[in-house]
């Protein structure tokens, strides 16, 4: 059974990308699990998700393969982001960065396409690589990720740089330092978030006010957090789901709708920044 629509919302190149997706973090790491993950994404695409984001680096390239085998003749459903590696992201290193991934993608093209962290490449070498896949038609947007505000102001005055469609970061409830100032920079600019590890790999779980709002709504931990996440319309979640299981207990979270005290709850639990932080990475 499919879920409801899911929400989407636009980027700056006038397309628009779903707010909920499938995150393949960890995946392609265990080959008596890949079955497991391939008919996870599978039964992803079956309930109506259309957002995968993957990268390279995810089991050294094969994560993108299982999501080649999920995807299937599906392709034209599907909203694919992957990611280049820093190490790659020299003007010749990402094209051939990206080529490698079109073909363990078994596609001609992926929708957005992001630099995973800084490095030491200069930033417009790697912007004229996405400049040229874009040409090529091998990409069709790029953007960044694990980028910081000062990264991004970095980035915005390099030619080209203000083409970056989204940003790619940690954010969840124990991981809130972005909204002082990064998160409303991108608003400002028209950047989605994209926001990784929603449940903090798990280690949420077990938090008293999150168990406690799951059991007063009938939801588990989880749904509260991802809920509490798509309170924003222009934040794009990508929990990972490596069984069926816990694809469908994710898309709970769509029909989750949080009240004024829950959040009061969880800010007590969880509270905001009062001062600019460095940017969380995992």
């Amino acid at each position: 059974m499919a879920v409801s629509a899911i929400p989407t919302t636009a980027l700056k190149s006038g397309r628009s990308i779903p707010t909920f997706g499938l995150g393949t973090w960890r995946m392609g790491e265990s080959a008596a699990r890949r079955d497991e993950e391939v008919t996870a994404l599978r039964h992803g695409l079956a309930r109506g998700i259309t957002l995968i984001d993957t990268a390279e680096m995810y089991g050294d390239g094969e994560a993108e393969r299982i999501v080649a085998d999920a995807v299937g003749k599906k392709r034209d459903e599907v909203f694919i982001v992957s990611k280049v590696l820093p190490g790659n992201a020299s003007q010749r290193g990402t094209v051939k960065a990206c080529e490698a991934s079109l073909k363990r993608l078994k596609t001609d093209r992926i929708d957005l396409y992001l630099l995973h962290w800084r490095g030491s490449v200069p930033l417009d070498e790697t912007i004229a690589a996405f400049t040229k896949l874009e040409e090529d038609g091998k990409i069709v947007d790029w953007g960044v990720s694990n980028f910081d505000i000062s990264d991004m102001g970095e980035l915005w005055k390099t030619p080209d740089g203000d083409c970056a469609v989204t940003n790619q970061v940690l954010y969840n409830l124990e991981r809130r330092g972005i909204e002082f100032d990064l998160m409303p920079w991108c608003r400002k600019h028209r950047v989605p978030v994209m926001a990784y590890s929603p449940i903090e790999q798990g280690r949420l779980l077990g938090n008293a006010a999150l168990r406690d709002i799951a059991k007063r709504r009938n939801a588990t931990s989880a749904q509260v957090a991802l809920a509490w996440l798509m309170r924003h319309d222009d934040v794009i979640v990508i929990p990972k789901a490596g069984t069926i299981a816990h694809v469908d207990e994710n898309l709970g979270a769509l029909d989750l709708l949080l009240t004024h005290d829950d959040f009061v709850a969880l800010d007590r639990a969880f509270p905001p920044p009062r001062s600019a932080k460095p940017l969380d990475m995992l």
